[in-house]
């Protein structure tokens, strides 16, 4: 009886002792996620090209090239303000340390990758050489931006065009926003039909596209319309407080709160 019982005993530390195992490693793993997720968001825009293989990571306090260029292996550049085209967008970055000096050029062009032949949305070329050499190296490849994480939630409505909104002023809820940053594209419902479309995104900027609503009839007085057209009218936003807030150069236009 008593070999049973010390059996059982000893079953049940096994178990139990798995059970933790497996708990510390979920949490480890979910640490490392969010840890991965921060790191991303230090660059707002990454590159990549081929033959030599090269890199390029655009971040608000530096810009890191890497390459297997010999002497170029990873030169890390101060961040520089972008010179913007007037007539189409493009961005051009001219950076230098005291041993390298480069120009990066991020162009809105679809670019397909020489290697793996999938499609980005930006095509970036980079010119740059070591100050002690007179040829400069041109590199081509292509790139997308980081749409910031942060963004990726459920957000409800609770002010629009500067003043607070209620359930009353809609059909049956407040409208809200279910955003996906990892497709740049959102979902939700506006006051009286729910609501899909896409966002895009660049460093300082994010615009709400391609917006498409069911058709039902909407009450009178419902502000489902003044709401749709905020949204369409935002050009940039700031997060803060589990709140988002969408602006474009008029002013604020609606204020959301964070509900997942």
């Amino acid at each position: 009886m008593k070999k049973i019982v010390s059996l059982i005993l000893l079953l049940s530390l096994i178990v139990s002792c798995k059970s933790t195992v497996g708990k510390n490693s979920d949490t480890k793993s979910t640490t490392s996620e969010y840890g991965n997720q921060e790191d991303e968001m230090r660059y707002y825009f990454k590159g990549t090209g081929n033959e030599p293989f090269w890199g390029i990571k655009m971040g608000n306090e530096e810009i890191v090239f890497t390459s297997l260029i010999p002497g170029k292996e990873k030169i890390v550049f101060p961040a520089v303000e972008a010179i913007k085209a007037m007539d189409a967008n493009v961005k051009m970055y001219k950076v230098n340390t005291e041993s390298a000096s480069a120009t990066i050029t991020i162009q809105q062009l679809d670019c397909q990758d020489s290697m793996s032949g999938v499609i980005s949305p930006y095509k970036v070329s980079v010119e740059i050489k070591n100050n002690s050499e007179l040829e400069t190296k041109k590199l081509s490849g292509c790139g997308k931006y980081n749409t910031d994480y942060r963004l990726h939630d459920i957000w409800v409505l609770e002010e629009l065009n500067g003043y607070k909104v209620f359930p009353t002023d809609y059909q049956k809820e407040l409208p809200r926003l279910e955003i996906n940053s990892a497709e740049n594209r959102f979902m939700g419902y506006g006051g009286c039909n729910s609501i899909t479309g896409q966002i895009f995104y660049e460093k300082d900027v994010l615009r709400f596209t391609k917006v498409v609503s069911t058709l039902m009839a909407c009450a009178p007085g419902n502000k489902e319309g003044e709401f749709l057209k905020a949204l369409q009218s935002t050009t940039t936003y700031s997060i803060g407080n589990n709140q988002l807030i969408l602006s474009n150069p008029s002013g604020k236009l609606a204020v959301f709160k964070k509900v997942d």
